[in-house]
Parts: structure tokens; sequence; C-alpha cells
């Protein structure tokens, strides 16, 4: 650590305190699947017996039991007849028994709200990421048969949803053309069939990316000694608050209390000793942590990791 310079050192120490508080805690990858069950649904699949909801459903359950149990699935449903909650399945662990039964009930009724619940599926991922201080991967999946009735809200907010990190993923289910969708999303399938439905989703699952190796958590873990505690929280508050609020909404300002500048030091009256610092107003100690702006953290981060790219190679 010595022979880094002075700010690549501060600028290390930055992202290992970030570290040693998020590795610490266990983190998972997620997928927050829209389900589109409009009425339109119920509609055959061209050279099946299926309808598009049954052939939907099908390829869930084939492919959701087969994802690691690392990945936490949620299915949010859109214009089911029969459901109590949207979400049929609230973003979490997989529980195959309570999964396959929501599947089922699931019967295709109604409009397309899909602007609503893009930003609702949206919305629950960046709550996750802010626990998990932004390790893991964001995915949306997409699996709908036709454009939405609040159009507006779709093309306010998928720019939004990609901005923010989230991975976007759309398939067009029986369509005739390429849903919108397709030329906004970061990928888009098409499922005229219930193999290339099963494929579809498959693929997206597949996409998902693993994790850190342990051996990059030991070496992180060597040099966390030196950071104070209230230093790492600090930082960890600003990087996982970072880009979490809500879809559609601007970023809440900083509403802080703003430090009070001290007073001008009074002016020495006559024979008083040059030597003899003029009196200070008593300053209370504040209980809470020194704050770094989110800004500095961020860019702190990507240097360091250039800076840890650097030396895995030089030691090489």
């Amino acid at each position: 650590m010595r022979n880094l310079p002075g700010l690549s050192g501060w600028v290390l120490l930055t992202l290992l305190a970030f570290s040693s508080s998020a590795l610490a805690q266990e983190y998972h990858d997620n997928v927050v699947i829209v389900l589109d069950a409009s009425g339109s649904m119920k509609d055959g699949l061209t050279g099946t017996k299926l309808s598009k909801m049954d052939a939907a459903k099908a390829a869930l359950k084939a492919v959701l039991q087969k994802v690691p149990p690392s990945t936490h699935i949620g299915l949010l449903v859109f214009s089911a007849a029969n459901a109590k909650d949207d979400w049929i399945y609230p973003l979490g662990p997989r529980d195959d028994a309570v999964l396959m039964q929501a599947i089922n009930r699931i019967e295709a009724s109604g409009g397309t709200p899909l602007g609503q619940f893009i930003k609702r599926g949206a919305d629950r991922l960046l709550q996750e990421r802010a626990k998990q201080f932004g390790y893991g991967t964001y995915r949306l999946l997409v699996v709908t048969d036709g454009e939405a009735q609040d159009q507006e809200l779709v093309d306010r907010y998928t720019p939004d949803v990609m901005s923010r990190g989230i991975t976007m993923d759309a398939i067009g289910v029986g369509m005739k053309q390429d849903h919108t969708l397709a030329r906004k999303a970061h990928s888009y399938r098409r499922a005229n069939d219930p193999a290339s439905l099963n494929r579809a989703v498959t693929e997206v699952f597949a996409e998902i990316s693993g994790t850190a190796t342990d051996g990059a958590q030991a070496e992180a873990f060597e040099v966390l000694a030196p950071i104070p505690s209230d230093v790492a929280s600090t930082m960890i508050q600003a990087l996982s608050s970072s880009g979490n609020h809500p879809i559609g909404t601007k970023a809440a300002s900083d509403t802080r209390p703003k430090p009070q500048l001290a007073p001008p030091a009074a002016t020495p009256t006559p024979g008083a000793s040059a030597l003899t610092p003029p009196a200070q107003p008593h300053q209370p100690q504040s209980s809470r942590p020194k704050r770094f702006p989110t800004w500095l953290v961020v860019i702190g981060t990507v240097v360091c990791l250039s800076i840890l790219k650097r030396r895995k190679g030089a030691r090489r």
C-alpha cells in the first residue's frame, strides 16, 4: 500500500471499505418477470392447440425450476382474472411448490397496462439493489403479446429503467410484428411457438452473470484493518443510495442540515498577547459520521478497479 500514490491509496481504501461490509452480506442475482395476462393471451398460439397463456406458463415452469438457488425470482402479473395480488410470487428465494402453484392459477383477462407494471417491477429491483449495496445482477423480463394501453408510460419509463443499470429483456408472444420494446429494451426475442418461447426464457436466465470469486474477496480483506467503521458506513450509504429512487422520479435532494460556518475571529483588544488565540465559541461535536460526496465515492470506485487490475497484472 505504501507504494501507491496518496490519492490512489485513499481511493483503494474507499472501495475496500465498501467491499468489507457488502461482501460480508449475502447477496443474490434478481429477476422480476412482468407477465401479460390480458384478454388476448387467451387466444391460440398459431400452429398449436395451446393458448398463448398456457404456452407462457409451460415455458416459465420448465425453465424456472432449473434456475440456480442463488437467483431470486419475482413474478408480477397484470390483468389476471383471479389474482388477489399482482405479485403472484413476490421477489425472493425460489420455492418451487409455491411458485408452480402460483403460475398455474393465472387466468388471462382485462387490458394491457404495461407501462405501470414496468415501473412496479423496476422499482422493486431498485429496492433490492439498495439492500444489497449494488451487488448481484438485476433483470426485468417482460413477456407480452401486445402493445400497451398506456404507451406513453412505456416510452417514459423504459429509458429510465435502462439508465439505472437494470437489464431489460422482452419476449413477444405470438405477435405478427415486433413489439415496440424491440427498439427500446436491451434484448427482444420473438416467440411464435412453444419451442421458441421456451428457448427465449431459457436464454434470458442463461445470461445472468456470475458473482465475485472467493479469491478476489480474500485479497480485498487483507487491507481492511485501517478503515474506520464510521467512514466505511458513510461510503456504503452513498453508494447504495445512488440511483435507487423510484422510476419516473428525480433523486431526492440532499436535505441534511448544512454545517454552520465558524464566526470570524475576534479582533484582538489592545494589550492582548499576540500569542494568545482569540476565544472560540463552543462547538458541540456531532454524533453523525462525516460524509463524503457521492460523486467522489463513485469516481474513487472506478479508479480503484483500474488500480487493482494493474497490480494484479504486475504480480504476474
